[in-house]
């Protein structure tokens, strides 16, 4: 049987309006940032994010000024916005993106196919954020049986987790939609829809499409921290294109002294956060996201510095268990230092890989 490719289309994918218009212009940017290695003119770091909660350190970054001020004066912050994974993954491969906050299936993905050459992870954003909201009547996993539950895309992260959740509750799923479990993938807005119409029973969904669903009169069944130790896991890192990070080593330290600085604010300024990321969020897409729903979706995410990358692992593991995906190994996926020296400057612990 083909197995499919560790793919992820990354969450909240309503929240951005990118589509051609966006691709074309980080096309548009050819295949070299301005001052090249051995240049000493100005450097251009194209940074890729997508406007939604779990990327909270991102928007903070860029909204605040943050980015800007860290990278100084010699280097030129120009922001891009993705609403997909595969998208932003490709604009990295292209030449056309330097760095992007993405989540873990497409961190894996990019690391595969370009057979650990291509990227690099050098901090980690975010943390939990998703859970598996239900019907009211549905109690336990045993309900399920028989009902149909939406994830965003088949073989993305959350589609990963439900079918491994399940197996170990001793129930089947397939890629086709069949077993005890139907899965049903579907983009997150559409799965609004088809909860309240009836048309599925529940969803495993990150944020804020978990709060939507529990405001539409489902409950959460399963919150996903639950299921990890120590209730991590990551939802969103930093990635680094390889090539960039050779020419311009400077430049990455300083993209990771913003992150960490980003995620001080977004941890010691929570209120100045979501309203940033609503009025980010309003300026790309043209209507702001209801802070009361930032506010209602903030306490189930966690905004570290660590990438957690034992998670990210086990997330591989438990895609090869249900037969997503092909064994992967990612021995040099991770370069932290750039991120422990931001770390050690401030006085605070390193992080340690396992």
């Amino acid at each position: 049987m083909r197995r499919l490719p560790l793919r992820r289309l990354v969450t909240l994918a309503t929240l951005a309006v990118v589509g051609a218009a966006t691709l074309g212009s980080t096309a548009a940017c050819g295949d070299d940032s301005e001052g090249a290695s051995g240049s000493s003119g100005p450097v251009t770091l194209r940074l890729g994010y997508f406007p939604n909660i779990t990327h909270a350190s991102a928007v903070v970054g860029v909204e605040k000024g943050i980015f800007a001020e860290k990278l100084g004066a010699n280097v030129k912050l120009d922001p891009k916005t993705f609403n997909a994974g595969p998208a932003a993954i490709e604009a990295v491969f292209s030449g056309a993106l330097d760095a992007t906050y993405i989540g873990p299936n497409p961190t894996v993905n990019a690391f595969s196919k370009s057979k650990g050459e291509a990227v690099r992870v050098v901090s980690g954003a975010a943390s939990g954020g998703v859970a598996l909201v239900v019907k009211p009547g549905i109690t336990g996993a045993q309900d399920l049986k028989g009902k149909k539950i939406a994830t965003p895309q088949l073989g993305n992260t959350q589609d990963v987790a439900i079918r491994y959740w399940l197996k170990q509750q001793g129930l089947t799923t397939t890629k086709e939609g069949g077993g005890d479990v139907k899965i049903v993938p579907q983009e997150n807005a559409q799965t609004i829809e088809t909860f309240n119409s009836g048309g599925i029973d529940g969803a495993w969904v990150p944020e804020p499409f978990v709060s939507r669903l529990v405001n539409a009169g489902g409950k959460v069944l399963v919150d996903e921290r639950d299921l990890w130790p120590d209730k991590k896991f990551v939802i969103t890192n930093l990635l680094v294109s390889t090539k960039f990070l050779k020419a311009h080593p400077d430049v990455v330290q300083k993209l990771v002294d913003g992150q960490v600085a980003a995620n001080e604010f977004v941890n010691s300024k929570p209120d100045e956060a979501q309203q940033a990321i609503s009025d980010a969020i309003g300026k790309i897409t043209g209507k702001p996201l209801d802070l009361k729903l930032i506010k209602q979706a903030w306490p189930t995410l966690e905004f570290t510095n660590d990438p957690i990358s034992s998670s990210l692992k086990a997330g591989l593991d438990h895609a090869v268990d249900v037969g997503l995906t092909e064994p992967v190994d990612l021995k040099g996926l991770y370069d932290l230092t750039y991120l422990n020296n931001a770390l050690k400057a401030q006085g605070k612990p390193e992080v340690v890989q396992p």
